[in-house]
């Protein structure tokens, strides 16, 4: 189980991943991209999202950073640009950290399965911050 950070990007985060594993010296991140997410019929992905950053992560003493660009259209608040995400292999203490975090909040994205993930979910907790949700094997 770990609490990271999550830093996300106004479509410059493989700039900003690739200059802090050289500040860190980590090795170089693996990126996915929004282009290579699996298709669906039911969304086109738009043009400019294509080579943007989904997800990468970088190990930095010990501690993972998580990193992403926004989507197009998606609000973006230079310094707001941060959450927590809280990472864990049992999905019932997921679950039941969720719905208390989520009591007084607002849910962003129910807690379902993704395919990257068996359960992934976004929320607001009452304070204000924002916390997402990944079971990892």
């Amino acid at each position: 189980m770990s609490v990271d950070a999550y830093l996300n990007f106004n479509g410059n985060c493989r700039q900003a991943v690739e200059f802090y594993a050289e500040v860190f010296g980590t090795e170089q991140p693996s990126i996915m991209t929004f282009g290579e997410t699996p298709p669906n019929t039911e969304f086109t992905l738009p043009e400019e999202a294509k080579d943007l950053v989904m997800h990468t992560r970088l190990n930095i003493n010990g501690s993972n950073i998580m990193f992403s660009d926004t989507f197009p259209g998606m609000p973006f608040v230079e310094g707001n640009n941060i959450s927590l995400a809280y990472v864990s292999n049992d999905l019932d203490e997921i679950k039941s950290i969720f719905n208390k975090l989520s009591e007084g909040g607002t849910v962003g994205v129910e807690l379902q399965e993704t395919f990257w993930s068996k359960i992934y979910g976004q929320l607001t907790d009452k304070f204000g911050i924002k916390w997402q949700f990944n079971f990892e094997n």
